[in-house]
């Protein structure tokens, strides 16, 4: 185990300190005024409530999403070797390489909404080359990749630490930037796998009911995928903290969406969870800041067993329910223009004070 005092646990340590709840006084502004605007009370539904929830991450009654950054992380694992995933690990660096040109579904999804894609290796095993005229891929590496959970440590505590503190600086330079909204996304095969093991550590919940099919594994392959699963938790049963469960049985990228999520909150910037591997990692953020979920929004619902079971743990409610579970950040990318749509209207729809009405009332 490293030093307690290592600059990236300090910077951890000291970004969770700076978090606060949500400001329950901005939220609750801003829907007495949604209450008041030309329409029958309520009627924009969950439209409304997600408007009051940016308010109270933002901290005003007049909250903006005019910057949104979609930010993919993406690593490889160890435990892909153990045959859990439908595909190679190479494809990692292949898919990787699809971010930076555009032609992955996320960057398809980004371009078309006007979303900023971010990329960042945290430690994928063979990285891209980049063809020129293509995106960047922000080098943020740690190690190629963690070694098999089933074998032992996925990675060291140091790495573990290093991993989450390059999240936080990667969302700390994007707020710096004017960006008010950050998506989650990610890459690596494996992953599916990882989140399954962290969900069950952390939420104490059965393999069976957390572990799905991921890349599209069934049949035979899904049950040695579960039995994958319990074994790597039976092998690390002793981890008790929240360090523990992420260095011995964690991802890198997922490490870094942790701090990702962490900054955010310490900055008052919501952050927009994908699905099954992204909600992970809020729950890891979650284990180590309690209150970082007040920043978190759910993008959409994932097929994905486990991802319904972190949500109500979390006590989130998906914006979009789509069938959606190719990750990369495609749902929450998606869930964008809702966002911008809650808070478009909250600060441009007429209210019946405009017209010099009384704030209509629901009849008896």
């Amino acid at each position: 185990m490293t030093d307690e005092h290592s600059p990236a646990r300090d910077l951890v340590d000291a970004t969770i300190a700076a978090i606060r709840p949500a400001a329950a006084e901005a939220s609750a502004e801003a829907a007495a005024l949604l209450d008041g605007k030309l329409k029958p009370l309520r009627s924009l539904g969950h439209l409304e409530s997600l408007a009051a929830r940016v308010a109270g991450i933002q901290g005003t009654s007049a909250p903006h999403v005019d910057h949104p950054v979609v930010l993919v992380c993406a690593a490889d694992h160890g435990i892909a070797r153990a045959g859990v995933s439908a595909y190679p690990q190479e494809v990692t660096g292949l898919v990787l390489r699809s971010f930076a040109s555009g032609t992955a579904a996320v960057g398809v999804l980004a371009r078309q909404l006007d979303v900023r894609l971010v990329v960042a290796d945290l430690g994928v095993v063979d990285p891209p080359t980049v063809e020129p005229g293509g995106g960047p891929i922000l080098d943020r590496r740690v190690r190629a990749g963690t070694d098999n959970c089933l074998e032992g440590s996925a990675m060291s505590m140091a790495d573990a630490e290093t991993a989450v503190a390059h999240g936080i600086r990667l969302a700390n330079q994007l707020i710096d930037d004017g960006t008010d909204l950050v998506a989650l996304g990610e890459m690596g095969i494996g992953n599916t796998t990882i989140a399954s093991v962290l969900t069950a550590a952390l939420l104490e919940r059965d393999p069976a009911r957390i572990t799905g099919p991921g890349t599209g594994v069934s049949g035979a392959a899904l049950a040695e995928k579960v039995r994958a699963v319990d074994a790597v938790l039976r092998v690390h049963d002793d981890a008790q903290t929240p360090w523990e469960v992420l260095h011995r049985m964690g991802g890198l990228e997922v490490a870094a969406l942790a701090g990702v999520a962490l900054a955010c909150a310490a900055r008052r910037v919501p952050v927009l969870l994908d699905g099954f591997i992204t909600t992970a990692a809020a729950v890891v953020a979650a284990r180590l800041a309690p209150a970082v979920v007040d920043a978190m929004i759910a993008g959409h619902l994932s097929p994905e067993p486990g991802h319904a079971v972190q949500l109500e743990a979390l006590g989130l409610e998906p914006v979009l329910r789509m069938g959606m579970r190719l990750g990369e950040g495609s749902g929450a990318t998606l869930a964008v223009p809702v966002l911008q749509s809650a808070v478009g209207i909250l600060a441009q729809m007429g209210s019946f004070a405009d017209l010099g009405l009384a704030q209509e009332r629901p009849t008896v």
